[in-house]
């Protein structure tokens, strides 16, 4: 499958309807979302591959490593409103996930790769600390979106256990979602990277 035709396809995932702040629930852009996970895929870290996607919102990563030829693919929120959402989208395109609403933490299936865009941090400073200690335990690569002030605190998170071996700036389209966003669309500045664990 093409890049094209993964975020084509992608672009047609329902939104989730319910959000909550404090999760700092965002939803992945298609674009985004197609442009990671075909990195991931051209490191062949998805294809024949175990792959789980931490606050996995609405299924974006979780349903397209699916799409591209994953062994098997684990989505995890804690949110039920977002599983409930992301299980209709991985039926309405047809593929196979094990869903599980629970706290990332809680998971301890041994993976290849994770696929993730956990919280920012912005609302609840080092929200993003649980996923990326997660990561670490359970996988040999993840890939992770995050905010481009981070790049240093991944460094020093991932520090002696596994080094950064490919990262990219992006602008984030942050559309409206909350009641205190005053702009419809708020571009942000944000950051792909790859982590190699030793």
């Amino acid at each position: 499958m093409k890049q094209i035709s993964l975020e084509i396809e992608l672009s047609r995932l329902k939104k989730t309807t319910i959000s909550r702040a404090s999760l700092e629930q965002y939803q992945t852009p298609p674009a985004i979302a197609a442009g990671l996970l075909y990195r991931a895929l051209g490191d062949g870290s998805v294809r024949g591959k175990t792959v789980a996607d931490l606050g996995c919102g609405n299924g974006i990563f979780a349903i397209g490593a699916a799409l591209m030829e994953a062994r098997k693919v684990y989505a995890v929120d804690k949110d039920p409103f977002a599983i409930r959402t992301a299980k209709e989208n991985s039926k309405e395109v047809g593929v196979e996930v094990e869903f599980l609403t629970e706290d990332v933490r809680v998971f301890e299936e041994s993976v290849d790769t994770v696929i993730m865009n956990p919280p920012f941090g912005s609302q609840k400073r080092d929200a993003d600390i649980p996923f990326i200690e997660k990561a670490m335990k359970i996988s040999k690569d993840f890939y992770i979106l995050l905010n481009y002030k981070a790049g240093d605190f991944l460094e020093r998170i991932i520090a002696g256990k596994g080094e950064i071996s490919w990262e990219e700036n992006i602008n984030f389209p942050l559309a409206h979602s909350y009641d205190f966003h005053r702009k419809e669309m708020k571009m942000i500045q944000a950051r792909m990277a790859k982590v190699k664990i030793w």
